[in-house]
């Protein structure tokens, strides 16, 4: 067995034969690539040969027949034909199928043979990025549940992953709301257990009202919020008391929101814009001092060709403004400097909503004139699209208010509670049972119709489709995992077994063939940051299994004891990879829907 108890794919046996085919019977065209691919023609199609004939000035069918004859005997192929311009169809024996799938089976790491990518490295992953004082809203969702499954997968493929959450917890509005607690000692108390998030929530909403009407309507509260800023800025102990007991009554929130996206949030991996305070200045005097950035009417500005203005004007970032303030630019730069000096990271991963694309474009070019990227250390922003209602446009209450993170996933819940308790007497769920599945089937509904979309596209947020059965939702997939469940646990003395004598019907080849791509799919998941890729790849993989029930039934008393066992096996590494895939995506899959 390989390192790891890694198990190469079919896909990538065959394309290794096919490339040392191409090099015995073509020795002129040097390393050339098969082009592999999935084909609805056979299992696999090879492309790579029309390519090659014209390079080589040949005829592509005779070149294609010169290599399928110097491929090697082998028990992978049991058929190959050259079709049309020299196209290679190659259908693969039902032995090769199930005995590959028995070595992902058999995988002692519960990796299901899934390697550990060769050249891992440090990659710093920046999600969920909530406010310091201010309630989660659905914006804050996509940042998070993205964020959350990238953090799974790259650590899955063997990636040392950091997490990091960028949390707003400096700036200006702090002084308004240190001035008013110093003036109203004791507005951030609050009743019940200290550590409920909805009572701090509803607190620290109490105060950033009536300070933020005291501060429109009162000249001389203004003047000393300001003042405070100063204070705050400028390190005074009794001020960052005060500013601390913000953030740790809005971590109290923070956490009790996570907590319901069942959703684990760490406080070491918080660091808020306060964290980089000490490194602004000398952020600043390095790219003034390299020529990075330049005055420009006072504030310290860095310049781009291609960044113009309705005017036509260049529009610079602006990382010291021209009051001596520090704008997010600067903030954002240290933090770079940050995780590649201080946490040798060399992948930095920003989720970040796609409207924020032009700022961070701005961030990295400027990082990477300054040194602090180059062509060993990058940085990408997985950015992501906009919630909407049903109406197509932002999603807003009937008020028009953005909607509170805590009462959408409420409501999924419910939803999803009514769904589960609907089918729960025919399973014989307890109550209990029936409410822990509710929020699994609730919360998964909302993470999956988030994830199953391209991040960049932005998507419309509809629980009647979230919570439906049918279709490409979390809730078909849960289904899938719990309904094999069911088959295992009436199976009696049956035990999953794999047999590669046996002959495979369509819909078991299918099955296996799709099941064996597991690695693949998250390797290019990986790669590009898509995590709609394992959705999707889940999605069809379900599809398959419905398939497969139609067409072979698995407890058949008209089954040879054989055919049961090998039918169990196909089914019990199905549930596994569902279940695998669906924790990856941060959804649960429980054992009796």
């Amino acid at each position: 067995m390989p390192e790891h108890g890694s198990v190469p794919s079919l896909a990538s046996t065959l394309q290794q034969q096919l490339a040392d085919a191409l090099t015995a019977a073509l020795p002129d065209a040097g390393a050339a690539d098969p082009l592999l691919r999935r084909s609805d023609r056979a299992d696999f199609q090879a492309n790579g040969i029309l390519a090659l004939a014209k390079k080589l000035k040949g005829n592509p069918r005779e070149l294609a027949g010169r290599v399928t004859a110097a491929l090697p005997a082998s028990e992978l192929i049991k058929d190959i034909e050259v079709s049309g311009p020299g196209f290679l169809n190659i259908t693969l024996t039902d032995k090769a199928i199930i005995e590959t799938l028995a070595a992902r089976s058999a995988d002692a790491g519960g990796r299901l043979g899934v390697p550990l990518q060769a050249d891992a490295g440090t990659t710093v992953v920046d999600y969920a990025q909530p406010n310091v004082a201010k309630e989660m809203h659905v914006g804050h969702l996509r940042s998070a549940v993205i964020g959350d499954a990238m953090v799974r997968i790259l650590e899955f493929t063997g990636e040392n992953v950091v997490r990091r959450h960028h949390i707003g917890d400096w700036g200006t509005q702090f002084g308004m709301l240190i001035q008013y607690l110093i003036e109203h000692p004791g507005a951030l108390a609050h009743e019940g257990d200290a550590a409920d998030g909805e009572a701090a929530m509803s607190t620290l909403n109490r105060v950033y009202k009536a300070s933020r009407v005291l501060f429109d309507s009162d000249e001389e509260f203004k003047a000393r919020s300001r003042d405070r800023v100063v204070a705050l800025q400028a390190g005074d102990p009794q001020t960052l008391e005060l500013w601390q007991g913000f953030v740790d009554e809005s971590k109290i929130y923070f956490h009790s929101v996570f907590d319901k996206l069942d959703m684990e949030i760490s406080d070491p991996d918080i660091v808020g814009e306060s964290g980089y305070n000490d490194m602004l200045e000398e952020t600043c005097r390095i790219l003034e001092e390299t020529g990075v950035a330049v005055r420009s009417e006072g504030a310290l500005c860095v310049f781009f060709d291609d960044v113009l203005g309705p005017d036509g004007n260049k529009v610079p970032l602006i990382v010291k403004k021209t009051n001596g303030g520090y704008g997010y630019a600067a903030t954002d730069l240290s933090a770079i400097r940050d995780r590649v000096q201080d946490l040798k990271a060399d992948t930095l991963v920003y989720v970040v909503d796609v409207r924020q694309s032009l700022h961070f474009r701005m961030v990295f070019e400027t990082a990477r004139r300054a040194g602090w990227l180059n062509d060993g250390v990058k940085a990408v922003q997985l950015a992501f699209g906009t919630v909407l209602g049903k109406d197509g446009k932002p999603f807003k209450t009937r008020e028009g208010v953005t909607v509170r993170l805590e009462d959408l996933l409420d409501e999924a819940v419910a939803r999803a509670t009514a769904v589960v308790r609907d089918k729960a007497a025919k399973v014989g769920l307890s109550e209990d049972e029936i409410v822990e599945n509710g929020r699994y089937v609730g919360i998964g509904a909302v993470k999956y119709a988030d994830l199953s979309t391209s991040a960049v596209r932005d998507y419309k947020f509809d629980l009647d489709q979230m919570v439906s059965l049918h279709g490409d939702t979390s809730v078909y997939l849960q289904y899938a995992y719990a309904r094999i469940q069911s088959i295992l646990r009436k199976a009696g003395d049956a035990v999953p077994a794999a047999h590669p004598e046996l002959e495979l019907a369509p819909a078991e080849r299918a099955l296996g063939l799709h099941l064996d791509q597991f690695g693949e799919v998250l390797a290019e998941v990986a790669s590009g940051y898509e995590p709609h890729k394992l959705a999707a790849y889940l999605y069809q993989l379900a599809s398959h299994l419905t398939t497969f029930y139609d067409q072979c039934q698995v407890l058949s008393p008209d089954n040879a004891p054989e055919v049961v066992e090998n039918r169990l096996f196909l089914v019990d590494l199905t549930a596994r990879t569902l279940h695998r895939g669906m924790a990856l995506l941060g959804i649960r899959t429980p054992e009796r829907l």
